[in-house]
């Protein structure tokens, strides 16, 4: 028995000591392998003579990106982001850089709105004042490539490509049918007569209202895009809308030189050729390339060292009640408006707004942040993609608001939805009963339909949260309530018809919104800081969320069924959101 004992305990011994010198390799090959993922993220490029930078357009664009190497181990084939800041950074740099000599524009399939696009197109316009090239070739032009593109000195189409060119549309998809289905009724309560985020679950089509705004603001945007190509291209904007209506994507490529829309057809091989011939170098000789991700390692000779700060305030996303520093959470936001507004050293803010709305509440309480905020300090608010719904109602009372010709914004209403399972828990069979002490102490049960005097309450408190929304306009844009109730009622308008019915002052883009900010604040001369503080590639990859693993894995095994269950299970949780919202209902990107 003793000697049992002893062997017991050797054992136990024996698989301790074994399981720890495991862990310990397994531990050593784990972070071995971060400290590899995450020093190639820090490493420094050395830029050489007689470069090339090179804009590789795929994936989709946002106004900033964190780098994730873990999201990105697990990327399922979903289309990488790009950081609209870096590529305006990299083209600045590119300019005054002497070692580099021209830009090259690949573009591929990627996704963008056109007011993105604008604000690179239009740095892209001020590097050609350098004297240096741009160039630029595609296998397959998208439209928002090719509207990009067409600022380039040669615009070059693989032989065996294609150059889309068709317009735009909007395709909303309605739910209602789907809810019929399963039993599921939305109640709705709203406030304006184009307040149409709604729609999709109420009605099997667009409303009349709906489709005037929508084809008023996308023929705005087309219109605007044909402007630019016109003027780089040498192309009258009704030739353009003729050879938009012949479908060029299927036309060959010939077809696209003998009408001027591309200069040449080459393949990629024969583009950096050319590139060479334009470097001076021989065709055996390497091309020396400094990509969007290089460049940001290269010491900006422009930046200035001065002790005056302008900060830039980027707000991404949707708006939402919440501390978490993804999308535009309002307790987030208030504390690094709070910052700001203490910072002494800084002397204006430039508040960068990308968003389609969200939290009417959330709204309400950032809207106060930046009232305080531009109390001590001015505020200049730039417009990128979208600042509609509840992204307007944040800007309202900046000291200036510009923003892009085909920036979406306005949009002023809001909605509420309540969903009424009562017809889906019918068909599962389930049953319920209640005993209550006061009149409306159910008030919110989701599985009955509310009485005509809930339904009144509630109208009455949406139209009590519309009229808010219509005062801090009005006051924040000197603009009386019975002219704004005029251009208000849930309307969207493209920055160009916004700038003519006074919902902003100026169109331009950040660097403008700088500028502005800077004569407010009389400075000559400052520096530039920008919040939320991004993290850095290694902060990211300890503080990556569940869900974002979970996200892409469901993504890649249900494919576009993902969408719908997305769908269902965000109807489930509008009890747990913030029932009143301020948001626009498209999203407009060019493909």
């Amino acid at each position: 028995m003793k000697d049992f004992f002893k062997n017991v305990l050797a054992s136990i011994v024996g698989v301790l000591i074994s399981s720890f010198i495991i862990g310990a390799i397994v531990a050593l090959l784990f972070f071995g392998f971060i400290g590899i993922l995450l020093s190639s993220s820090s490493e420094t490029f050395v830029l050489k003579n007689n470069s090339v930078l090179s804009i590789r357009l795929t994936g989709v664009m946002k106004d900033r990106v964190v780098s994730n190497p873990l999201l990105e181990i697990f990327n399922t084939g979903e289309a990488k982001e790009m950081a609209l800041t870096d590529i305006l950074s990299a083209i600045k740099k590119a300019k005054t850089n002497d070692d580099i000599k021209g830009i090259y524009i690949n573009s591929s399939y990627f996704m963008a709105s056109s007011a993105s696009l604008t604000e690179i197109r239009n740095q892209l316009l001020d590097f050609k004042e350098s004297g240096k090239f741009i160039v630029a070739y595609a296998d397959d032009y998208t439209q928002g490539g090719y509207f990009l593109s067409t600022v380039a000195d040669k615009v070059i189409l693989n032989p065996q490509g294609s150059l889309n060119l068709q317009g735009l549309s909007v395709s909303p998809t309605f739910y209602k049918g789907l809810l019929d289905k399963i039993g599921i009724e939305m109640q709705i309560f709203k406030v304006g007569t184009y307040k149409s985020a709604v729609e999709p679950f109420i009605l099997d089509k667009m409303s009349a209202a709906n489709k005037e705004q929508v084809s008023s603001y996308i023929n705005n945007i087309w219109s605007t895009i044909l402007g630019n190509i016109s003027a780089s291209r040498g192309i009258t904007v009704e030739r353009l809308n003729q050879l938009t209506d012949t479908l060029p994507t299927f036309q060959e490529g010939e077809f696209d030189v003998k009408n001027h829309l591309v200069d040449t057809l080459m393949y990629e091989s024969e583009a950096r050729e050319y590139l060479k011939g334009l470097l001076g170098i021989d065709n055996s000789k390497k091309l020396n390339i400094a990509t969007v991700s290089d460049m940001a390692t290269v010491p900006d000779s422009q930046k200035s060292k001065s002790s005056d700060q302008i900060a830039i305030l980027y707000a991404e996303g949707s708006i939402v009640s919440g501390s978490k520093p993804t999308d535009i959470n309002d307790r987030y936001f208030i504390k690094e408006i709070e910052k700001l507004q203490d910072d002494d050293k800084i002397k204006a803010v430039v508040f960068r707004v990308n968003s389609p709305g969200g939290s009417a509440y959330a709204s309400e309480q950032i809207w106060k942040a930046i009232e305080g905020l531009k109390a001590k300090k001015p505020v200049v608010v730039s417009m990128g993609d979208y600042a509609a719904s509840g992204g307007y109602y944040i800007s309202c009372n900046a000291s200036k608001i510009f923003a892009q010709p085909t920036t979406l914004t306005g949009s002023i209403g809001i909605f509420g939805m309540f969903p009424n399972v009562e017809g889906l828990t019918n068909k599962v069979g389930l049953s319920f009963d209640n005993v209550k002490t006061n009149k409306f102490s159910d008030y919110g049960d989701i599985t009955r339909p509310m009485n005509e005097q809930e339904k009144a309450i509630l109208q009455q408190y949406i139209e009590r949260g519309y009229k808010l929304f219509l005062k801090r306009c009005s006051e924040g844009r000197n603009i009386p309530l019975d002219a704004l109730g005029k251009i208000a009622e849930g309307r969207v308008w493209t920055g160009k018809q916004a700038l003519e019915i006074g919902l902003v002052d100026a169109l331009g883009d950040i660097d403008d919104a700088l500028k502005e900010a800077a004569v407010l604040a009389n400075l000559s001369d400052y520096s530039i800081r920008e919040y939320p503080k991004l993290s850095s590639p290694f902060e990211a990859f300890f503080n990556t969320q569940t869900e974002d693993l979970a996200t892409r894995a469901m993504k890649e095994y249900l494919g576009t069924d993902f969408y719908l269950l997305k769908t269902i299970k965000d109807i489930k949780d509008l009890k747990e959101q913030d029932f009143i919202q301020a948001r626009m209902p498209y999203d407009l990107q060019l493909k």
